[in-house]
């Protein structure tokens, strides 16, 4: 290949930079770094080091350098090329857009603090990744009750009747919707949240002791026993922990455990001489690179998410570059960061500690995952037996319509492969015979244009080369099986949209929702599977996948029409009053129902739009 060439290898510079394998498709198989592009990759050809790294090479057709000023600033580079493009050979999070966050909207006058998987909106501070939902979860609740924010959705708090909530009266909330707290007394206990969450928990402590007695001593004996309460909470849960040291400050730990192209990453944070938390990440390890490599890589990706860096930050002693990590991580913290091993000492036991935690997580991991293989086997078989197939179904797509009295009717397509679903290959599909007009919605013919559509997309692609850009590899898949959720009237709308598929062997079947009946096409009763059978709960998986999935575009594609049928032909209305109305009421229903004073407390609405809108969405009787 043109890429072993000693030419081409010569022409890479001498300086340091990034460099990307790609293959013959054009897709990057592998982001490095180096401090010399050229060295860095003659390494990689003169003797991989892994059975993963010679496929690698394998693969690779041109490779791409990119120079930079410095290490540090490759390292940067590398990260944000392995988050745009996912290289299979790279390590990375593994679903990295699922973790937890905890958000704070300061772009509020009285901000929210809740659970997100998203940190991309301007004016918002966001910590995280967390590995545990359910811990997020426990902690927003201990937050709620020492520092009294809002749990209300929308920009401004309170309700549409103008009186506090629940909360208010339980003592989770201070209601900011009426008046009694002020924006800056509201904003001190979001500085609370913010430090608690940073881990200045000392600092927390001291404070609101200090209120406690400051009330005290001025016979306000109300708000003292509040602030007996909040230290009491917080408190609790600081003695849930594990107490380090005292003199230990405030660390991370990190160990990581690798096997098999799968690796897990323990991070133990240690706040004021506090365990404070401990984050487990499994990480897709495909080249099997070392720790040495690993941990640096993961790190950075890590480190880039979440807000809080601390000073210290302790690695096994195996890692032994760790200045250009510190370097980076220092100009993110704004302050210095060292990176350093343990030697002895509470440090040095933290970073056992995790070490053992990731071999273990690892492990643990690798069961399970082994478990959910042979069910998938087993569920694959039992079908294969169930249905007389000749072998196991690899490929399996099911279909439902969706619709509500013959409106916006869409249909679905899901996919799984080896028992599991393959999200990238569900498809949508917009129903354009809905019914005659006289007897209301006919599923049976939506059905039979669906699948028409998808044999016929399967025509067209199966001539098709993969680098044509319109080439669709889920419509260019040969199906093992189809099936369709319904029962015989489905099914034989469906046989007559299919025969090109059924030609080449595919099986199709339904699937009735009342007594979950099997209707197989030339068997005149239904296949009754036991309901503890892994063929049947597979069955059932796909097609309420599907019928989730059709669903959910329904809702979408309704909410359109009747957003855009109520508002959308309003004059004076344009996205921006659009969003602030369904953002204020929640739905165009609510927007519907609001009086003239109602609609004119809207943010960016104003007295006279309120009354010309008030008039227009009730001129008919509406």
């Amino acid at each position: 290949m043109p890429v072993l060439s000693a030419d081409r290898r010569r022409e890479l510079p001498d300086e340091p930079g990034v460099y990307l394998f790609r293959d013959d498709r054009g897709r990057v198989l592998y982001v490095g770094k180096a401090i010399s592009i050229r060295k860095r990759v003659y390494s990689h050809f003169n003797k991989p080091s892994t059975r993963a790294g010679g496929d690698l090479l394998g693969m690779i057709d041109t490779i791409e350098a990119l120079v930079v000023r410095t290490e540090a600033e490759a390292l940067l580079v590398e990260a944000n090329f392995i988050k745009q493009y996912q290289p299979r050979f790279n390590i990375r999070l593994r679903d990295d857009k699922s973790y937890p966050f905890i958000g704070i909207s300061l772009d509020e006058a009285f901000p929210r603090v809740y659970f997100t998987r998203e940190r991309h909106r301007r004016g918002r501070t966001y910590f995280g990744p967390f590995s545990s939902a359910k811990r997020v979860r426990a902690t927003l609740e201990v937050l709620e009750k020492v520092f009294l924010y809002r749990s209300c959705d929308g920009p401004t708090p309170g309700r549409r009747s103008g009186s506090p909530c629940l909360d208010y009266y339980i003592k989770r909330c201070e209601a900011p919707c009426v008046g009694y707290v002020t924006q800056e007394q509201y904003r001190a206990g979001i500085d609370g949240v913010i430090a608690f969450l940073s881990g200045r928990y000392k600092e927390i402590e001291q404070r609101i002791e200090f209120e406690m007695r400051m009330a005290a001593a001025e016979q306000r004996y109300e708000d003292a026993a509040r602030e007996r309460n909040r230290l009491t909470a917080v408190r609790s849960l600081l003695e849930r922990q594990r107490v380090v040291s005292d003199q230990a400050g405030s660390f991370d730990a990190i160990a990581i455990a690798s096997a098999d192209g799968d690796a897990n990453a323990q991070v133990f944070q240690v706040r004021d001489g506090i365990l404070a938390d401990r984050q487990s990440f499994y990480l897709d390890n495909a080249a099997d690179a070392p720790i040495t490599d690993v941990l640096p890589a993961f790190a950075l990706q890590y480190y880039t998410a979440t807000m809080v860096i601390p000073p210290l930050v302790i690695v096994a002693q195996e890692v032994s570059d760790t200045a250009t990590l510190a370097e980076v991580l220092s100009e993110r913290r704004g302050a210095r960061v060292e990176v350093r091993a343990a030697e002895r000492g509470a440090k040095r036991r933290m970073l056992e500690l995790a070490d053992r935690n990731a071999r273990l997580a690892l492990d643990q991991e690798r069961l399970r995952a082994q478990r959910r293989r042979q069910q998938r086997v087993e569920a694959l078989d039992g079908l294969a037996a169930a249905l007389g197939l000749d072998a196991i179904p690899l490929r399996i797509e099911c279909y439902d319509i969706s619709t509500l009295m013959g409106t916006n009717t869409v249909a679905s397509m899901v996919v799984f492969e080896g028992a599991a679903p393959k999200k990238s290959d569900y498809r949508r599909f917009k129903v354009r015979v809905v019914g005659d007009g006289e007897n209301g919605p006919d599923d049976f013919a939506s059905l039979e244009e669906i699948l028409g559509r998808r044999y016929a997309q399967f025509e067209a692609h199966h001539e098709r080369s993969p680098h044509d850009g319109d080439y669709d590899p889920s419509f260019a898949a040969l199906p093992n099986v189809i099936v369709i959720d319904g029962g015989k009237g489905q099914l034989a709308a469906g046989l007559r949209a299919l025969q090109g598929f059924r030609d080449r062997g595919v099986t199709v079947i339904s699937l009735a929702k009342r007594i979950e009946e099997v209707f197989i096409p030339g068997r005149p009763d239904p296949l009754l599977l036991a309901h503890d059978t892994p063929e049947l709960q597979l069955l059932q998986r796909i097609r309420d996948e599907a019928h989730r999935f059709a669903i959910t575009h329904h809702r979408q594609r309704r909410d359109a029409a009747l957003t855009a049928s109520i508002l959308d032909e309003v004059p004076g209305i344009g996205p921006a009053r659009k969003r602030a109305l369904l953002t204020h009421f929640g739905s165009p229903e609510a927007v519907l129902s609001a009086s003239a004073a109602e609609l004119e407390a809207v943010a960016g609405v104003g007295p006279k739009f309120a009354r010309d809108l008030h008039r227009e969405l009730h001129k008919a009787g509406v």
